[in-house]
């Protein structure tokens, strides 16, 4: 990479700063006691009369919570759709909708209808680390949860700690399709199942 080429990264840099510290709510002088580098020094990176080094960069990317390369924004943003391919595991379809290891992973499933609803029973139930939650976009789904054997229907939440023996199954006459989102252990989704009122 030449000098031509660094010189509009690291002019981005500056207005990249500054947006930073105002999207936190930060003062120049927070920054200062937090980073150790002088008011005088923040103020002419964020205005671009300074010209960032590693130094000065990697402090301020630990202070800001974020990684150095999202600083220089050297790398351009990628393609945001999410190609993978569906798995299909005991007959029910998994498709991916995230792409990120570890954290959190969302998928859509979609089970295919019991041969007699009426009958349909989940398998035995399994316990593992982790959290769940699980949107209903259509059909029915009958889960086991502990003491608990409950039928959704569309547009219903739950939400689980999955140390508790858990299965489920398709409880319909047509395939049932679910927003599944699975965190590790501890890692609680933020938006909480509410009790349905009559």
């Amino acid at each position: 990479m030449t000098t031509e080429d660094l010189d509009p990264i690291l002019t981005a840099v500056g207005p990249r700063l500054r947006a930073l510290r105002r999207e936190r709510g930060t003062t120049l002088s927070d920054l200062s006691e937090t980073t150790g580098i002088s008011v005088s020094t923040l103020s002419r990176l964020e205005s671009g009369q300074r010209r960032p080094t590693l130094e000065l960069l990697l402090p301020l990317a630990r202070a800001h919570g974020v990684r150095l390369d999202e600083l220089v924004g050297s790398t351009p943003p990628g393609d945001p759709r999410v190609r993978t391919r569906p798995i299909v595991r005991h007959g029910i379809t998994f498709v991916p909708l995230s792409r990120e290891p570890g954290g959190v992973q969302a998928y859509k499933m979609i089970m295919p209808p019991a041969a007699d609803p009426e009958t349909a029973m989940p398998p035995d139930q399994r316990a593992h680390e982790g959290y769940e939650w699980m949107y209903i976009l259509s059909g029915r789904l009958r889960l086991l949860l502990g003491e608990h054997d409950l039928i959704l229907g569309r547009g219903e939440v739950v939400e689980f700690d999955t140390r508790t023996p858990h299965s489920w199954c398709n409880a319909g006459k047509v395939p049932v399709e679910v927003l599944s989102l699975f965190g590790s252990q501890g890692e609680r989704m933020h938006v909480r199942a509410r009790p349905k009122h009559s």
